[in-house]
């Protein structure tokens, strides 16, 4: 499949711009050879045009056909094959495993969203029969379910060049629900989004979708995701990325003459809480963490930055032995020049005020080496150093000693809203920590006991997201079928004839949905 260097607007592809640019290959520390066109202005108000003017078709579409419109991109998506693999590798730096593991995520969240659609679920059809009857005010029908806000935009992630990017969860969410999508493209990865625009452009044109239900723009500017957002045909932003860059597109969105949502999901540094007990295990957890800590070079946003011990005499071995694990992995390449000098950057900053304990292996063959560290730092110094709570983006884990649990609880109040927070120990423990657990769990959205953040499920039961900066709205999930609710709202029908009520919110039900009517669920 030709790779495109173009920006896609709907149907068509366009180049009406005189600037360039190339993505950067970290292991050969040279750009790639393609040349991107950069979106104009002219050519953003065009995609959000398109987009506007697809959304009165493709909201109206049927469940059915939009379920053929994912599978039909996840099919594709496979068709490219190891073209597109090879192309993610190039501009990532990142190894062929890691490639084909992104890669089966992102077909199989299509294929996820398609079986929702399957079922019709999310509509969420609710009920409430009419009583003429009743006294002294006659009770009217109301009928409410879920419906599309409008043309969202999706900003790609660079640490996710496929699954949190072209076709990621963001955009196959807004898809699914009925909303077109104008992704802007991450400059880190612009040729592995191409290969992946053309495989959605191609599904649209396969299943009938129209024009504008997906646009996909280039640039390595902040100026063209500044226009999207407050462009008044979009009605919602998806992004991924550093709490600077989704603060800065919330605070676009929020100061429009309309308003509209952001989703965005930044920082966070997962904390761990190591109670006395797991130390038990602590070669296990010695090396599951070595690993947690190391793993993609810590470019994960649930990599365990934080990492909370209670003093106690096997401490010092669990210390001794995470070292000795950290010491035997080897540096990978970081994504990019920018994230690896803003890694040093950080890494820095911890130095002035905690104690380096650990490293991984260098390796000199890398020009930007990814090297795990773990640094140590007691409470009271931590307390005292708000900087030491900001994440560190890579492989870096800040170690901190505290005396006791009653030690801990405040500084645990004190963080920032997480994505993660976790517990090693045994049950018996946790009893007796209650008070722990429930000022860990009002800073997170996911409460882990005994396992380690990194990995992170595609599954209905899966939140993530987190009070803020994990995120800017900690209510719902950037993974998983329940994502699709961030681009619905509810509307009521009161007394609306049966022949013209949405299929979903009619007496027959043809849809065959579960649906709650009279506070009852039925099929009925």
């Amino acid at each position: 499949m030709e790779l495109r260097t173009e920006n896609l607007i709907g149907f068509d592809y366009s180049a009406k711009g005189s600037k360039k640019f190339q993505s950067f290959n970290p292991l050969t520390n040279a750009s790639n050879p393609w040349e991107f066109s950069v979106a104009t202005a002219a050519e953003c108000q065009l995609a959000t045009q398109k987009a506007a003017k697809a959304f009165e078709i493709y909201q109206q579409t049927s469940l059915k056909d939009r379920s053929k419109f994912l599978r039909a991109i996840a099919q594709n998506i496979t068709d490219l094959g190891p073209h597109l693999l090879e192309t993610y590798c190039l501009e990532s730096g990142l190894a062929m495993g890691r490639a084909q593991g992104e890669c089966a995520r992102t077909i199989g969240q299509l294929e996820g969203f398609a079986k929702a659609l399957d079922s019709g679920q999310y509509l969420e059809p609710t009920i409430d029969t009419a009583d003429p009857s009743r006294s002294p005010i006659p009770k009217v029908d109301l009928r409410k379910l879920n419906q599309p806000i409008g043309p969202i935009v999706v900003f790609g992630a660079s640490n996710f060049p496929l699954a949190y990017s072209t076709a990621g969860g963001d955009t196959a969410s807004a898809l699914a629900v009925g909303c077109p999508v104008i992704v802007k493209a991450h400059p880190m990865h612009p040729a592995t989004g191409s290969l992946v625009t053309t495989a959605i452009l191609q599904a649209a044109q396969q299943t009938g979708m129209p024009d504008g239900v997906f646009s996909n723009l280039n640039s390595n500017t902040f100026e063209l995701g500044q226009q999207l957002v407050q462009d008044p045909r979009i009605k919602g932003v998806g992004f991924t990325g550093s709490v600077s860059g989704g603060t800065a597109l919330y605070q676009l969105a929020q100061n429009r003459t309309e308003p509209i949502p952001v989703f965005a999901e930044m920082g966070s540094v997962n904390p761990v809480v190591v109670l006395p007990e797991a130390l038990d295990q602590s070669d296990s957890w010695a090396k599951s963490y070595a690993s947690s800590i190391t793993l993609g070079s810590g470019q994960f946003c649930t990599n365990p930055g934080l990492i909370f011990c209670i003093e106690n005499p096997k401490l010092d071995t669990f210390i001794e032995t995470l070292k000795k694990e950290l010491s035997t992995i080897e540096a990978n390449s970081m994504l990019h020049p920018s994230i690896h000098k803003s890694f040093e950057r950080g890494r820095a900053t911890v130095e002035e005020n905690a104690t380096l304990i650990g490293q991984s292996k260098g390796n000199e063959s890398l020009s930007y080496p990814g090297r795990g560290s773990i640094y140590q730092v007691d409470a009271s110094t931590f307390a005292n150093n708000p900087r030491l709570h900001q994440e560190v983006f890579g492989p870096l884990s800040l170690l901190v000693r505290c005396q006791n649990i009653e030690e801990l609880i405040p500084i645990i109040q004190s963080l920032e809203g997480q994505l993660t927070g976790t517990i090693l120990g045994t049950t018996s423990a946790i009893k007796q920590a209650s008070k722990l657990v429930e000022v860990l769990k009002s800073r997170v959205g996911r409460l882990i006991f005994n396992g380690v953040p990194t990995g992170v499920e595609v599954c209905t039961a899966m939140q993530h997201g987190g009070p803020f900066p994990a995120s800017t709205d900690p209510r719902f999930t950037a993974v998983g079928v329940h994502s699709m609710k961030r681009w619905l709202r509810p509307i009521s029908y009161q007394n609306w004839p049966d022949e013209f009520l949405p299929e979903a919110l009619k007496a027959s039900n043809p849809l065959g949905l579960w649906r709650l009517i009279d506070n009852q669920w039925t099929k009925n």
